[in-house]
């Protein structure tokens, strides 16, 4: 029987959802058929916008680059985690992943499935459900290298906070009284699980912003074999570059 293929990637367009800070994606026509005889775009994009796999470069400069990885990493037979009941910003632990954890075969990828590809394009996709540093852990020491998530990252992606200045900056004096001196420096990310999942023996790869992963929990029900492939693109030693997600099942 044929199998059944599934796109697990978001569209690319102009404007489209990107992690606080990264390039804005624009899509601009530069030729025509009308004028040039062709229709041709611009595009401009960073290495982490849209569904895309991060490499262990993206956390540490001595760790390898995208092309420095063996083309295995990035498919294989898929496991899926159903974490769709978890709220938000919801901690993911080790005994929460142990049911997923224990269907595992070498060279298997880890689909993190928490639903929140329902909020892709508001302000509530920012939090997502995320796993601890012992969930990350858990993964690593299971052997899964490839690891691959329906929301905007494995690590807590902070609150963007108050539009108004004024405000923000009432609220960052007020936390720095409360707190001087402690924690990470202002405004850089929480990557626990990044460094964990990346720097396991051999390299890890992470995909993230995959899309509704429900018809391969279904399938998973069902027992139907699931193959995905999340083929990057070449990009020269790179930290990451957009996928096309697609899983086969059956």
């Amino acid at each position: 029987m044929t199998p059944v293929l599934h796109d697990l990637t978001h569209q690319v367009t102009t404007g489209m959802p990107v992690y606080p800070g990264d390039p804005e994606v624009v899509l601009r026509p530069v030729l025509t058929t009308g004028t040039a005889g062709v229709n041709l775009l611009a595009v401009h994009l960073g290495s982490q916008s849209g569904t895309h796999l991060d490499a262990p470069y993206h956390v540490d400069v001595t760790w390898p680059t995208l092309d420095g990885l063996p083309l295995e990493r990035f498919t294989g037979p898929a496991v899926l985690a159903d974490l769709r009941a978890l709220p938000a910003r919801s901690a993911v632990t080790p005994e929460q992943l142990a049911p997923a954890l224990a269907r595992v075969v070498p060279g298997a990828v880890l689909l993190l499935a928490t639903g929140w590809p329902r909020f892709w394009g508001t302000e509530r996709y920012l939090a997502h459900p995320y796993l601890t540093p012992a969930a990350a852990t858990a993964i690593a020491e299971a052997g899964v290298r490839t690891v691959g998530v329906d929301a905007l990252s494995v690590d807590p992606t902070a609150d963007p906070g108050p539009a108004d200045p004024a405000v923000a900056a009432l609220l960052a004096g007020l936390a720095d009284e409360h707190d001087p001196g402690q924690g990470a420096p202002a405004g850089l990310p929480v990557l626990d699980a990044h460094r964990i999942l990346l720097g396991a023996e051999g390299g890890g790869v992470i995909a993230e912003n995959l899309t509704d992963l429900t018809p391969l929990l279904e399938a998973q029900a069902r027992e139907k074999p699931i193959t995905v492939s999340l083929f990057p693109l070449r990009l020269a030693a790179a930290d990451g570059a957009p996928v096309r997600a697609v899983a086969a099942v059956g």
